[in-house]
């Protein structure tokens, strides 16, 4: 973590998460206290293996910790044990109605197998997919969408609503807990922020499992950003949730890095350079709104947790400068103020700032990365 981050505990910081017990997406620990994790999902024909390697590299890259992979058919099954061995990251496999698929994704090496049991068919099918799952070591995902829900829960509730989607969900769950499995995870997502943020509030006080959070079909990369911001930040904020997706109409790597910023904005998770810049106005020293856009380009490589500070003039510059590990205040004359650590460090000129900071946000990044690679080896040796 940035030597910038906040060292001391501030009660009105703290989120106290939902305690939940613990499951596993291959190596990746789920809910128990483990850090939130962001997932993605290809939306490549699962059949063409090499397009779907490519993008989950990309995922990866990003900062992925789990991605997910439909599996509609015999060829994506098929080609899944190839993607599954490529893949550096837990793959999810994703299964609707044809429980034989459940059956080969767990056999070709798929980490989770996210399903509803009510709709997989008989008892026997339902049986026969638990039982893969556990010969393989395979958690489940239940879940539950407002957009899909049981025909008797419609007709009961009149309309999809949280206490249909919360009913379908522990429906579910019953039907896993009946034969003594136990490694699952639920979500209940809907389109509705209001829904979906009802829905998981409700199922958090019923049932001890890891919950998984999105609001799906949420829309366009800006309004998507936005509904999933007010959706999941509502209910990260109450502690609710084990991992997170942001489902976006746009590029997966984009719901990587919006779940990230969502995490970093609420201080559950640290990755890559959390850039502060002011609006802009009048006053500033320089082209504030051109040049964050540059930098946030620029910076993109950099998964080191680190801060960077960029306001156009010193009314609010010194003071935002003292929290952040890099910063850089417009002044007169046509240059500006770096600060390192919080502290005035020397002048830089306008012409030349961009290539200056990153060089410096990228100096720090190694030696925050060095002195966390030191500080790793003690710990590593005593395990």
């Amino acid at each position: 973590m940035s030597e910038r981050d906040h060292t001391h505990v501030r009660p009105w910081r703290m989120i106290q998460r939902r305690p939940s017990r613990q499951i596993h997406v291959g190596s990746v620990p789920v809910g128990g206290g483990a850090p939130i994790t962001v997932q993605s999902m290809t939306n490549t024909v699962t059949g063409d293996a090499k397009a779907t390697i490519d993008q989950i590299r990309q995922l990866e890259e990003a900062g992925a910790d789990i991605v997910r992979v439909s599996c509609p058919d015999e060829d994506a099954t098929a080609a899944f044990k190839t993607i599954a061995k490529a893949a550096k990251v837990p793959l999810v496999a994703d299964i609707h109605f044809h429980y034989k698929r459940g059956i080969e994704a767990a056999q070709a090496g798929a980490a989770c197998l996210r399903i509803n049991p009510g709709n997989i068919g008989s008892p026997a099918r339902v049986r026969d997919v638990i039982q893969a799952a556990r010969d393989h070591g395979c958690s489940m995902r239940i879940g539950v969408n407002a957009g899909s829900l049981e025909r008797e829960l419609l007709e009961k509730y009149g309309e999809p609503c949280p206490d249909a989607m919360v009913e379908s969900a522990l429906n579910h769950a019953r039907i896993l807990q009946d034969h003594d499995f136990h490694e699952f995870k639920i979500s209940v997502k809907a389109s509705d922020v209001f829904m979906t943020v009802a829905a998981y509030q409700m199922l958090a006080e019923a049932i001890d499992c890891p919950l998984h959070l999105g609001v799906t079909e949420a829309g366009p990369t800006r309004t998507g950003t936005i509904k999933s911001s007010i959706g999941l930040g509502s209910l990260l904020w109450a502690g609710i949730g084990d991992t997170i997706r942001v489902s976006l109409a746009a590029d997966p790597v984009e719901e990587i890095r919006v779940g990230f910023d969502i995490l970093k904005s609420l201080g559950l998770r640290h990755r890559g350079v959390n850039i502060i810049a002011c609006p802009s106005c009048a006053r500033q020293g320089f082209n504030v709104i051109d040049t964050v856009a540059v930098l946030e380009e620029r910076l993109k490589h950099i998964s080191t947790p680190m801060s960077l500070s960029i306001i156009g003039c010193v009314v609010n510059g010194p003071g935002e400068a003292l929290m952040t590990d890099v910063g850089f205040t417009g002044g007169g004359k046509g240059a500006g103020m770096v600060y390192m650590a919080g502290k005035p460090d020397h002048k830089q000129d306008n012409e030349g700032m961009i290539e200056h900071i990153v060089g410096l946000v990228e100096a720090k990044a190694a030696e925050l990365d060095a002195a966390n690679a030191a500080a790793a080896k003690p710990r590593q040796a005593a395990e």
